[in-house]
Formats: structure tokens, C-alpha cells, sequence
């Protein structure tokens, strides 16, 4: 199958794992919007999701690596950030599943992440798909919510 992707050398990884999130982010991406990025600090992807960017990273293939998928839904600072922060415990309490609400920096992110160890191809699809949907789905609501300051 071709994911639009150009292959890049694996880590010391199964290809399989690799394909797995390829196939995913291409099956999601708005046509011509997914990017890979491969360095010493593993894959890097990035493509649209509706109305936002979904970055998902692979740091590398050991047991201990991480994988880990995240959106930015607001960029602070904002008017009533107490607000802000009941809204997005009452959320990640409520509504996230397995992603939550996070700050990253100046950004509001949705965000899930876990060891590679274990990791299956329906784990990998329902993270990257559960982040995208939920930060498409506040993205706009939060903004109109909560504007910059």
C-alpha cells in the first residue's frame, strides 16, 4: 500500500511498527498534508486534521521508547485562565479517554502518550485518531471560550 511516504532508514525497528503509523496518519491527513521527519531523535510526523495540526512521534524502538501524539488547541495567554484550566480538568475528567489536556509550553495541547513495549496496531490507531478527533472537536470551541489576552 502506499502511504505517499518516502521511507526513510529504520531505526532498529520493525518496519511493521513504522508502516502501522504511516498507514494511520494516511488514512486521516487532509490530502498532501503529511510530513515525516526522521533524526537521532527518532520519526517525527505532521499532518492536518480538520482544523489542526497532529504531530505524532516515535523516539525509537526499544521497549523504554516512547510514542507519543499531540495537537495544539489554544495558545496562551488568555482572558480567565482559571477558567480555562476547570474547563480542561472537568474535560480530561469527562471526555479524553486515554489523551488529556496538557500545557506545552505557551500552547494548550491534547495529548497521549505511552512506552512502545506492547504497543499494537489498534493501540496505535486509536491514539492518533482519539488526539486529532478531540483537538479538532475543542480546538474552535475553546478559542471562542477563551480569547488571547
Amino acid at each position: 500500500m502506499d502511504t505517499g511516504f518516502d521511507y526513510l532508514p529504520t531505526l532498529e525497528a520493525p518496519l511493521d511498527l513504522i508502516d502501522q503509523v504511516e498507514t494511520v496518519i494516511s488514512s486521516l491527513a487532509e490530502a498532501d498534508s503529511a510530513q515525516v521527519n526522521y533524526s537521532d531523535e527518532g520519526y517525527l510526523w505532521r499532518f492536518r486534521y480538520g482544523t489542526v495540526e497532529v504531530l505524532v512521534q516515535l523516539t525509537g524502538t526499544t521497549e523504554a521508547d516512547v510514542f507519543t501524539v499531540w495537537s495544539c488547541v489554544l495558545v496562551l495567554p488568555v482572558k480567565d485562565e482559571l477558567g480555562l484550566h476547570r474547563r480542561l480538568l472537568h474535560l480530561n475528567w469527562t471526555t479524553t479517554m486515554e489523551a488529556r489536556f496538557a500545557l506545552l509550553g505557551d500552547e494548550v495541547v491534547v495529548a497521549a502518550a505511552r512506552t512502545v513495549a506492547d504497543l499494537s496496531a489498534g493501540e496505535i490507531s486509536r491514539t492518533i485518531t482519539l488526539v486529532a478527533s478531540l483537538a479538532d472537536l475543542f480546538d474552535e470551541e475553546l478559542q471562542q471560550a477563551f480569547p488571547p489576552e
